[in-house]
């Protein structure tokens, strides 16, 4: 494009000059210069082109005496190129030492002064001078004040100090926070229990295209479900909930989530409906573990859910444990019983065993509770579960345990 400009512009140059000598070949003219007393007469087409070679001159002139500086900047700006990829390459490598010499020398050219500052403070950071990296930032002053939050967020989030990567990208001169600074504020917000801001950003970080393509997909679900069980009241809980898109709604962390604070203020059908809602939308079995074990109400309503679920996967291990965690609670022991030993046949693990343990413990069976606790703790660890041991028999009273002696006299008790 500049090409083309450039030859537009030539061409129309040489129109003009054409025009312009065709004209003064019909009428050369006369030019009289007086001087000092002194009269100069000539023709308007030899003074023109006299002004023209002079004009020439001078800029062949000025170009003469500007050479030298343009020579030293180019070297100095060649110079600072060759220093600055060189501090990369090193800071890559992991030689920060010198990456942190070499930026810093390519700090002296105004082009690079804000990746190589930054850089090299980075460096600093990461051999551990951090008196080092503060000042570099320091020395950024009032100029690119986005690159100096980003680092300064960058090393408070690997302190562990989300407040402080917040104080530093909230700056009012930091602001508009670049894509890289909008990711950091985010993190922090998360990191800070404020995870309902770090969602409401999720808009401005698709549109800079500043989330990683590895997180994009489940960051919105996990910051949801971190945002519900950070609400302190109802009507934040609510108001989250109602203000996610339905395919959200369904997803099994943020319906978790959602279950369990509904069921912690008491909103019982909320719990189970958020559960039952998202079970329906799309399976997965420790959503439906979580159904068996929420601490609400609505027994007899769960449990005929439950079967309509168990009519198509009658061997599902969690669909089975949570049918049995509600015989439990509704004291149905046996029941309870026969359910576990299906969701264990069925690879249910150490929370089917605890569960059974649970139900011999309620059932004073102490023998096969701690037998089943202890198959709890084999399956978590790997290990070959035992057999539920049988009840021990009861010793006779002593009244009726007769006394016998072995071939060297010595008594002994025997049934």
């Amino acid at each position: 494009m500049n090409l083309f400009r450039n030859v537009l512009v030539w061409l129309l140059l040489a129109v003009l000059g054409a025009v312009l000598v065709q004209f003064l070949l019909q009428d050369p003219g006369y030019l009289l210069i007086r001087y000092r007393g002194t009269d100069y007469s000539t023709t308007l087409a030899v003074g023109i082109g006299l002004l023209l070679a002079g004009l020439f001159a001078l800029a062949l002139l000025w170009a003469a005496l500007r050479l030298p500086f343009r020579l030293w900047n180019r070297r100095r700006k060649r110079r600072a190129r060759a220093q600055l990829v060189d501090g990369l390459a090193a800071f890559e490598r992991g030689d920060y030492l010198r990456a942190g010499q070499l930026l810093r020398q390519a700090m002296d050219e105004p082009a690079a002064e804000a990746v190589a500052r930054a850089q090299a403070a980075r460096a600093a950071f990461a051999r551990g001078d951090d008196a080092t990296g503060e000042a570099l930032l320091e020395g950024f002053e009032h100029r690119h004040a986005g690159i100096r939050a980003v680092v300064q967020a960058e090393r408070a989030l690997a302190r562990q100090q989300p407040e402080a990567a917040l104080h530093a990208l909230d700056a009012t001169a930091a602001q508009p926070l670049p894509p890289r600074g909008l990711w950091l504020r985010a993190q922090a917000l998360v990191a800070s229990g404020r995870s309902a801001e770090a969602y409401g950003l999720l808009g401005a970080l698709r549109q800079q295209q500043a989330l990683p393509a590895a997180e994009g997909e489940s960051l919105p679900a996990r910051w949801a479900a971190q945002a519900l069980r950070e609400a302190d009241d109802g009507n934040a809980i609510a108001g989250l909930w109602d203000a996610l898109p339905p395919a959200l709604r369904t997803h099994s962390d943020v319906a978790a989530a959602y279950a369990g604070r509904a069921a912690a203020l008491g909103w019982h059908e909320a719990a189970t409906g958020g559960i039952e809602r998202a079970l329906d939308a799309g399976w997965d079995d420790a959503l439906a573990a979580l159904y068996g074990q929420l601490d609400v109400d609505r027994l007899d309503a769960r449990r005929a859910q439950l079967e309509r679920w168990l009519q198509a996967r009658p061997a599902n291990p969690a669909l089975l444990l949570a049918s049995a965690r509600i015989d439990q609670r509704q004291g149905r022991w046996l029941a309870a019983e026969d359910t576990l030993h299906r969701a264990i046949a069925a690879g249910a693990g150490a929370p089917a065993w605890e569960a059974l343990g649970d139900g011999a413990a309620r059932l004073d069976d102490h023998v096969r509770a701690q037998r089943c606790y202890a198959n709890a703790l084999r399956s978590q660890r790997g290990e070959t579960v035992l057999e539920p041991a049988d009840p021990a028999p009861q010793a006779l009273p002593l009244a009726a345990q007769v006394v016998t002696r072995d071939p060297y006299g010595t008594p002994r008790l025997s049934d």
